[in-house]
Order: C-alpha cells, then sequence, then structure tokens
C-alpha cells in the first residue's frame, strides 16, 4: 500500500487545507481512504490544527481520482495556494511535488506521473 501525504501552504494554509479534506472526502474513489493528520500538541498546546492529510492508494484507480480531485480543487483556489505531495513507498525513494502556479492543463499530468511514482515528477 502507498500512502500521499499532502500539504497545503500560502494564503490561509489551515483553512485550504480543512477545505481540501472536505473536497476528498467527498469523491466517490477516495471515501474511506483520506485522513487528517495533526502535529501532537507542544507542551503548553491543547491540540494542533491539521497540516497533512494522509490518502491511502491501494485501490486501482485511486491514483487517477486523487490527481483529477486535486486538479479541479485548485482551479477553485487564489494562485497563492501551493500543494505539496509526498510518497514514499515501501523500501522505496521519497517523492515529492509541489504544485502552485503551473499551466492547469499540466497540473493533472504533473500530479499523476508523481502518484505513479514516476521518478521524473522530482522535476516538475
Amino acid at each position: 500500500m502507498t500512502d500521499i501525504q499532502i500539504r497545503v501552504s500560502g494564503g490561509d494554509a489551515i483553512g485550504e487545507t480543512a477545505a481540501l479534506w472536505q473536497w476528498l472526502r467527498e469523491e466517490d474513489g477516495l471515501r474511506g481512504r483520506v485522513k487528517a493528520v495533526a502535529p501532537p500538541p507542544g507542551e503548553r498546546e491543547l491540540g494542533g490544527a491539521v497540516e497533512i492529510l494522509q490518502v491511502a492508494l491501494e485501490a486501482t484507480g485511486a491514483a487517477g481520482v486523487l490527481a483529477r480531485a486535486l486538479t479541479v480543487w485548485l482551479r477553485t483556489r487564489r494562485s497563492d495556494v501551493k500543494v505539496t505531495l509526498s510518497r514514499s513507498p515501501e523500501g522505496g525513494r521519497t517523492t515529492t511535488v509541489e504544485v502552485s502556479n503551473l499551466d492547469p492543463a499540466k497540473v493533472e499530468e504533473v500530479l499523476r506521473r508523481t502518484l505513479d511514482g514516476d521518478s521524473g515528477a522530482d522535476d516538475a
């Protein structure tokens, strides 16, 4: 099983992360595969806000569903929102890609390459 970690930055990162979490949870092909990950609270904190989303991609086609969902979601956001995806297959090399200010026509292609484990995705 491969998990993808997604981090949103720029603008209101916490609000945008919550919006993306809701968006992905409503995708039929991702239901039950998306979870929010909050860092452990510091010594004098009540609890951290959700900073990372984790998506399990064990099902066939889930990577394509995620790539399409992220592409559409990014088109609905302001231009200062960045999405960073990290993929760490068991025993494999971590692949990371950051998507911001990318031609909307190329977003899905870059995300698919990353989600499919194409090492060329690091260059995007």
